[in-house]
């Protein structure tokens, strides 16, 4: 392999890992410092990549308990809907041509 394929698989896990360390269930949430707007927006972000962990690991989920309610789901769905309904406009649009 070339050392670009193998930089880029490296820095593939190590992002993999960085962005793993920040999942629902990880304890940083407490009754005390609940997950609020903001960790809405990044658990919405990492939701799939959760999904994948939470296979693995029990205590991992893909939605913090531990929320402060309201603006916690906003801001998950802002996330959800934000990055992976947005998709929908870097699609390429097939022209319909009518030939007879």
């Amino acid at each position: 392999m070339s050392k670009k394929i193998i930089a880029i698989i490296l820095l593939s896990i190590l992002l993999i890992m960085a962005l793993s360390s920040c999942v629902p269930g990880d304890g940083r949430a407490t009754v005390e410092k609940p997950a609020n707007f903001l960790w809405g927006i990044w658990h919405g972000w990492l939701a799939p990549l959760s999904l994948i962990i939470s296979l693995f690991n029990k205590s991992i989920r893909i939605y913090e308990s531990l929320n402060t309610g309201w603006w916690y789901d906003f801001g998950y769905y802002i996330a959800i809907v934000g990055g992976f309904g947005g998709l929908a406009l870097f699609r390429k649009r097939k022209r319909h041509t009518d030939v007879k």
